[in-house]
């Protein structure tokens, strides 16, 4: 744990910058970018996405592009696991496993080696910076769970309220770094 930080909570709200009418009017953009390069603030926040991974009882941890690899890539190293990129459709060569799923603005894809990476019937933690919409966090529990794979949960770092996406992923815990009382222990 970082000397400068008590928690993850504190860690973001010393070092996130809020960008107003990013990306477009009305929008006030959370970028944790500044988060991240402040290496007490990133070990703080590493080391508690691993525990609530741990906690989760993750064999294998999802990283959603981009961001969920940078994140995703510090967990699994930390714990011990391997790390499955799960890449924006064209990526990768064939053979891929491919989930298109609606967003706000319009449909996306998903994708996943088809073979060479055993899935089916591990426990997949899935790792993000940010849950909005829930569109992408969906798209990817929908792939991992077609290709056999259990999700033990859902980790991001922050929650954009009011845009449903908690709502949208109903089902697996939910565990957000920058809200007071989630955890593995206690999320639904």
């Amino acid at each position: 744990m970082s000397a400068k930080y008590a928690n993850g909570r504190e860690a973001i709200a010393d070092n996130i910058r809020y960008v107003q009418d990013f990306p477009q009017e009305g929008v006030l953009f959370e970028d944790l970018t500044p988060v991240l390069a402040n290496p007490e603030a990133f070990h703080v926040i590493v080391d508690e996405l691993a525990e609530e991974c741990r906690a989760l009882g993750a064999e294998l941890i999802g990283g959603l592009d981009a961001r969920g690899f940078l994140l995703g890539s510090a967990v699994a190293y930390k714990l011990g696991l391997g790390i499955l990129a799960i890449r924006k459709k064209g990526k990768l060569p064939p053979p891929v496993i491919t989930e298109e799923y609606e967003l706000e603005y319009g449909s996306a894809a998903l994708e996943i080696p088809a073979e060479g990476i055993p899935i089916k019937g591990r426990k997949v933690a899935l790792v993000d910076d940010v849950l909005a919409t829930g569109g992408t966090m969906y798209g990817a529990t929908k792939l991992l769970q077609t290709a056999g794979a259990e999700i033990a949960g859902h980790v991001v770092v922050i929650e954009v309220d009011g845009l449903g996406g908690r709502e949208r992923l109903a089902g697996p815990p939910l565990v957000v770094l920058g809200k007071e009382g989630d955890s593995a222990v206690d999320a639904s």
